[in-house]
Order: structure tokens, then C-alpha cells, then sequence
């Protein structure tokens, strides 16, 4: 049966599995992290890296690290990726494609010749960004929110179906690490606390303690953005006020308290003018009464929106076509209040192609 978690359950739980799991994990998380039956993204799937993104890689930050060592060692020196690879035991990654990325961010450069594509050496920028790195690791507040949003996510991609596991699992998985140091096994319960004071996670009474992600905490994973993105968007009654864009033309309304300010866009796609608005329909999805399901779909929808309008070349299709969707919810009879015809109308004067509402 699940029941509520408090400080107190967490700080046992801490002492009677973390503390000692942690101990006899520590060596087998440095050297062998993914043989833990997990599923987990590694560093080569998916191409590069967001700009920003490598402390949160499950191997790019460490590479990094390693490859600085051995710069301050031999800086005239070229380094061969191939032994970070060997010396990690990271059979399943490619050494090309991590010197390939760490490329793309300008952080090393490759000696190209007839044989491989494996030797790098550090550029100036990769000195600039081991100092940020190391810099990040000693900031608990970021470290922090990387492991929320981290397990919760594991949780999802290994038990969507709320099914328990040990919370303690995610200490030997490569995404316990941050800007190439391990997590501390201290920031684990207060992950689970934070996770489970926002009905994110269930606590199991099961020995040993075991954790299940909660229907909420999977609609988070789904809608893209990161757990405080989640939190911070606003309850049913809350007081909420948008601004969006420049106070050209005011649309205004109030549904419970909502009051929303709104531009009419005039010249086409406005790149800024979507972004803005798919983040107010994110924002304003919980207030809409919608459907559970309709809410994830809803949520999905407006996320990409905002990253096809930020791509910095939008395709109009995708957008009218994701527009499209998103009139069709708010149009629904499912939505009340007055807000449903505010961002029904503020999205058909946004979004290309669409009349509105």
C-alpha cells in the first residue's frame, strides 16, 4: 500500500539503503555504470547535444575532464579517446562519435588521418568549459535539479507503469553523474522528497523501500520541460497574469482569476510571438479542465510549437498543423471558462494560417 513520504521516512531510508549501497556501488558506478539493467539514454544517442547540455551528458563532461588531466600532463599532445573508452569499460559507446560531439561544441580539435578519428586535442574553449564544469559541480542547487529531473525520468523509461523499484538503482546509472562528478548519495533523499511533496513519485512500503512514479509525475516526463518547469506552472484558483509580446492590442479576460494580455501578430510568423505563446498555453493547461489525457496531448502540442518556432528556420506546415490540433482542444466543449476563447483567439492571430477563433 502507498502512504504519504515524510522527512523523517526519507532520512531513515537514506541511512539503512543509501549510505551502505552507495559504499559497495561507488566502484562499480565509476568503472562500469551501465551494466545496471535500466534503461537510460547514453551519449551517443540522438546526435549532439544541446548548447549547455554537456554537464548533464551521461559520459561527455567526464571525457572532458579526463581529457584536461591529461592536456595540463602533455599540453602539445594529441590524446586518443579510445582510452578513456577502455579505461571506463564503456564497450557500448564509440569513441569516434564522443570526439565527434565534443567537435561539434568546439571544445577539442581531431587529428584527421587515414586510420581513425580518435585523437583530440583540448581548444580553448574545452579549457574555458572544464572550468565551468568543475565550477557546476560544486553547486548544489544546479546538481540538485539535474537529479530530480534525472530520476524522475529514469523512473518513467523503467517502470512507466508504476511498477516499484529501489530508488537506490539510480546510483550506479550514468545519469548519476553532473558536469563529470558522481552525485552525492545525500542529494538522493532529498530528491525523493521533493518528487513526492509534488505527488510526482509514491513511496512503497516494501523492504527494501521502493519508489513508483505517479500518474502526474508521467505527464511531467511527457510534456518535455523539466520538473520546476512543471511546479511552477499555475493550480486551478491561482492568481495568474501573462504578458505577451508589446501592448499593441489588449485581449483580456478572466476565467477564476486569469487574466491574460495579449499582441495580435501582423507580420506572419513571428518567431518571438509563437514562443511567447506556446509557453502561455503550457502554462494554462492545468486551468482548462481538460481531460487528463487531453492535458498531455495539449502539453506535447504547445512544447512543439516552441521548439519548431525557435528553431530559427519555423516550417509553417508544422506549425499550422500543430495549431491546428491545439484550436480544435480549446474549441472543445470541454474547456470552460472564458480563457478557452482568449488563447483560442490569441492563437489564431499567432499561429500562420489559422483564422481566429
Amino acid at each position: 500500500m502507498a502512504r504519504g513520504i515524510s522527512s523523517r521516512d526519507f532520512d531513515k531510508f537514506s541511512k539503512a539503503y543509501v549510505g551502505g549501497l552507495k559504499k559497495s556501488l561507488e566502484q562499480a558506478a565509476r568503472r562500469n555504470p551501465p551494466r545496471v539493467q535500466i534503461q537510460a539514454e547514453n551519449s551517443t544517442s540522438g546526435g549532439a547535444l544541446s548548447s549547455g547540455a554537456i554537464e548533464s551528458s551521461a559520459y561527455l563532461a567526464q571525457l572532458l575532464i579526463w581529457l584536461d588531466t591529461n592536456h595540463q600532463q602533455r599540453p602539445a599532445e594529441y590524446v586518443d579517446v579510445t582510452r578513456f573508452v577502455e579505461e571506463h569499460q564503456l564497450e557500448d559507446e564509440d569513441p569516434t562519435v564522443l570526439a565527434l560531439q565534443l567537435e561539434q561544441h568546439g571544445l577539442v580539435n581531431i587529428a584527421r588521418d587515414m586510420t581513425r578519428g580518435t585523437d583530440v586535442h583540448l581548444t580553448d574553449e574545452g579549457v574555458v568549459a572544464v572550468k565551468r564544469l568543475k565550477n557546476l559541480q560544486r553547486d548544489r542547487a544546479a546538481r540538485l535539479r539535474h537529479t530530480i529531473d534525472a530520476f524522475l525520468r529514469l523512473l518513467y523509461d523503467t517502470a512507466s507503469d508504476q511498477t516499484p523499484i529501489n530508488p537506490a538503482l539510480f546510483l550506479a546509472t550514468p545519469s548519476s553523474y553532473f558536469a563529470g562528478a558522481e552525485i552525492s548519495g545525500d542529494d538522493l533523499p532529498q530528491t525523493l522528497s521533493y518528487l513526492a511533496e509534488h505527488k510526482l513519485i509514491e513511496r512503497i512500503d516494501t523492504d527494501p523501500t521502493t519508489v513508483a512514479i505517479t500518474p502526474q509525475g508521467a505527464s511531467c516526463v511527457l510534456a518535455g520541460g523539466s520538473v520546476q518547469d512543471h511546479v511552477s506552472q499555475p493550480k486551478p484558483g491561482d492568481n495568474v497574469t501573462f504578458h505577451i509580446g508589446e501592448n499593441t492590442g489588449n485581449i483580456a479576460a478572466n476565467s477564476r482569476d486569469f487574466t491574460m494580455n495579449a499582441t495580435t501578430n501582423k507580420d506572419g510568423i513571428d518567431s518571438a510571438a509563437i514562443v511567447m505563446l506556446a509557453r502561455a498555453l503550457r502554462q494554462a493547461a492545468p486551468i482548462l479542465d481538460l481531460p487528463e489525457d487531453d492535458v498531455i496531448e495539449f502539453t506535447q502540442l504547445a512544447t512543439r510549437i516552441e521548439a519548431e518556432a525557435a528553431s530559427g528556420s519555423p516550417d509553417p506546415g508544422r506549425l499550422q498543423r500543430w495549431g491546428s490540433s491545439i484550436m480544435g482542444i480549446l474549441n472543445s466543449p470541454v474547456v470552460s471558462g472564458a480563457l478557452g476563447s482568449v488563447l483560442a483567439a490569441y492563437t489564431g492571430m499567432v499561429l500562420p494560417g489559422l483564422p481566429p477563433a
